[in-house]
């Protein structure tokens, strides 16, 4: 019998179409939770919950939109009838030199990364906090918060920002019971990274463990953050890239031969 308890809990995903968040999806339905998940593409979406069955529902669309924030929540209650996990995984990379970064880039980045978690974890607080009965929130940061990475300031600005988040909402929602934490993934083997022929070389050239992490890594994490093995466990980033971030090495000096 596993020891998470999350059998029956009812849990929202963003960015959950495919990567990290469709295994964190597969990982909760499994472990008998259900899943209200969401993704900008619609195909992705749909693919998705055919994955995962009944324990499932779906809301495509932009995470950062009021109103999609607001249909998932919605969604939620009405397919499950209570709320009890957060997973704030959605999140883009706008690559770009500082010096030629846009302003439509950087309003993007910031709206989908920090704006459309933030919001989603006040409505989602708010219902938690009627239960009564507490809850977990959960972003999804990157290593990026924490080195500096080439092109990727404004990211990497973002990520840092909800490490941020996750420690002042101790403030704000120890007092319903409600736990906050982020994790800060490495390189992770995703259908997106390993578009990059060299990634996988690469990152197991610089990773300590020698190899990237894979979404199951990233999943297992999330699941112990959002278990009742850890609910005295809040305000807290774990680390998840194979000790990467202990040498920092950087990928731009190997190339991808």
């Amino acid at each position: 019998m596993s020891r998470r308890n999350l059998k029956d809990k009812v849990a929202i995903v963003t960015g959950a179409g495919q990567g990290i968040g469709l295994e964190i999806c597969r990982q909760l339905v499994v472990e008998g939770a259900r899943v209200v998940l969401n993704d900008a593409d619609e195909k992705l979406t749909g693919k998705a919950i055919e994955q995962l069955g009944d324990s499932s529902r779906g809301i495509p669309g932009d995470c950062s939109d009021a109103a999609i924030i607001t249909a998932m929540i919605q969604k939620a209650l009405d397919a499950f009838g209570r709320l009890d996990i957060v997973i704030a995984n959605a999140g883009i990379t706008l690559y770009g030199e500082f010096l030629s970064y846009t302003r439509a880039a950087f309003d993007r980045v910031m709206a989908v990364n920090l704006a459309g978690s933030f919001f989603l974890a006040q409505q989602a607080a708010l219902i938690m906090k009627d239960q009564a009965e507490g809850g977990t929130i959960l972003f999804m940061s990157s290593v990026t918060g924490h080195q500096a990475h080439q092109n990727l300031t404004a990211y990497g600005m973002s990520k840092a920002a909800l490490e941020m988040l996750a420690k002042g909402l101790v403030v704000e929602l120890s007092p319903y019971h409600i736990n906050v934490n982020a994790i800060a993934p490495g390189a992770t083997s995703t259908e997106r990274t390993l578009e990059d022929p060299g990634y996988e070389r690469t990152w197991s050239k610089i990773t300590p463990m020698g190899r990237p992490a894979t979404v199951g890594d990233i999943a297992a994490t999330a699941l112990f953050l959002v278990s009742d093995q850890a609910r005295h466990i809040t305000g807290q980033t774990l680390i998840v890239d194979g000790g990467w971030t202990s040498v920092s090495p950087s990928p731009y000096n190997l190339g991808h031969e």
